[in-house]
């Protein structure tokens, strides 16, 4: 592991020292637009602006706006065919009605200028109350168990949420008669600033990336809050004081670290291998990474893990309609040191985003986000993106499609224990909608064994 990232920052610093020099434009050649998608990229600097009524199983219905400034530059321009803008600047802003509520800005330069340079700068802030936590270990593969006595199970989620909200005598610490409702929960706030920046080696396939990011995090728990709850006798509905929570009984038992928070200094590495032809929807090409974080005492961080993620991606264009796109991804991650707070097991960082690991939109889209949590984990998406129509109102184009997917994945307490025993699978429908090819609107609905969910949200799942 040492040996990989010693390599990765070697790669990088040989960069840096060749940024100044001049270059052709050869090294992109291979991420040419396809002809179709190329005669109806939008030239110049355009604004996408959409209200944000997103809709996810955890945080709830959200209200907000999410926008995009672009700067694709004039077909004259060289860049023009290989790139899917010159600049592009996010901004989002939600609150959703689990009282969660972020603000979140990007900026995005790719090939800085013509060169092999690209720059990206992220910042979040955000408040969530609705975070989901079931355990730590491969233990959660198992079925749902109550957060006070983990010997009673249940299949499905609706079965197990009524039985949390059922009131039950208290513990030691508790009231006389609590709920469970909120005892999966917790709340996390974050400010995060994140720098990062690649550059393509050789013919501009191969990329190599570095990246600093800062993080403070507090969290706490709902531990006597006025919850749901149901009378078992009456069968009413009612509420009751909240018992004590899974996360903090994991905290105390110590079998977890990093529920008190605090500052999180985060060294990234990546090297990455990409041939998409459009990043945002792409219709051919491949994706590989392999991607670290590593934080310690040693650069200001509070936590001292190593976090690796290694991801696959591919896409084919069919002959079948005018745009049928089968695309595919496997992830596979692990989490080294012995102080790796739990809020670290809940992600997978990648150069791409952040991807919830595992459970949610972007991993398992038939269980609840972090539904299955441990040290090691791998996963897979397949998606079959079929174009049904596409329409021109005045400047704007759009395109409706539809995505059978399937997602299957599974997680470990030991790298070594990884295989494809005892897999957790989802399937379903999504419904695409592609504004200005650059923004698409992602609806789906997942199910498995567990559950049935819904999601709506920007972008594609990969």
């Amino acid at each position: 592991m040492k040996r990989i990232i010693a390599t990765l920052i070697i790669l990088f610093s040989i960069t840096i020292a060749k940024a100044q020099e001049k270059d052709s434009l050869s090294f992109i050649k291979s991420k040419r637009m396809s002809d179709d998608d190329l005669a109806k990229k939008r030239e110049g600097t355009f604004f996408t602006g959409i209200p944000d009524f997103s809709s996810d199983p955890v945080t709830g219905f959200g209200l907000g706006a999410r926008t995009n400034i672009y700067w694709n530059g004039n077909r004259d321009n060289p860049l023009f065919p290989y790139t899917p803008y010159l600049m592009k600047l996010t901004a989002n802003a939600a609150y959703y009605t689990s009282n969660a509520r972020e603000l979140i800005l990007n900026l995005d330069v790719p090939y800085y200028k013509g060169t092999r340079w690209r720059f990206k700068v992220d910042f979040k802030a955000q408040q969530n109350p609705a975070n989901l936590y079931f355990g730590l270990t491969e233990s959660t593969l198992g079925q749902l168990r109550l957060p006070s006595d983990e010997n009673t199970t249940f299949s499905t989620y609706r079965e197990f949420d009524r039985a949390r909200k059922t009131l039950r005598p208290g513990g030691v610490g508790e009231a006389d008669f609590v709920t469970d409702a909120l005892s999966n929960r917790f709340m996390e706030t974050e400010y995060m600033l994140n720098l990062k920046a690649d550059y393509a080696l050789g013919n501009g396939k191969w990329r190599i990336m570095g990246g600093y990011e800062i993080q403070h995090l507090s969290y706490s728990t709902f531990e006597g809050m006025q919850a749901e709850a149901i009378d078992p006798i009456t069968g009413q509905n009612t509420t009751a004081p909240n018992g004590i929570s899974l996360l903090r009984r994991d905290f105390e038992d110590g079998l977890i670290s990093g529920v008190d928070g605090g500052w999180v200094s985060i060294i990234q590495t990546a090297l990455i291998f990409d041939t998409r032809d459009f990043e945002p929807d792409p219709t051919k090409g491949y994706y590989f990474e392999i991607a670290n974080e590593y934080s310690s005492k040693y650069i200001g961080s509070q936590f001292d893990f190593n976090k690796l993620f290694i991801q696959g991606r591919a896409y084919q264009k069919l002959p079948i309609g005018k745009r049928t796109v089968l695309a595919g991804r496997f992830g596979a991650g692990n989490i080294f040191g012995n102080n790796a707070p739990f809020f670290e097991f809940q992600d997978q960082w990648s150069p791409e985003g952040s991807i919830n690991a595992l459970g949610g939109r972007q991993s398992l889209r038939g269980y609840r986000a972090n539904r299955f949590l441990a040290r090691s984990m791998w996963f897979t998406n397949v998606e079959l993106r079929v174009r049904l129509a596409e329409t021109q109102i005045g400047k704007q184009r759009f395109a409706v499609g539809v995505a059978p997917f399937f997602d299957a994945g599974t997680v470990r307490d030991r790298w070594q224990d990884l295989n494809f025993k005892n897999i957790k699978t989802s399937y379903g429908g999504g419904l695409r909608i592609a504004w200005n090819q650059s923004t698409v609107l992602s609806f789906d609905y997942g199910h498995s064994k567990e559950d049935r969910l819904f999601y709506f949200g920007i972008g594609q799942a990969f």
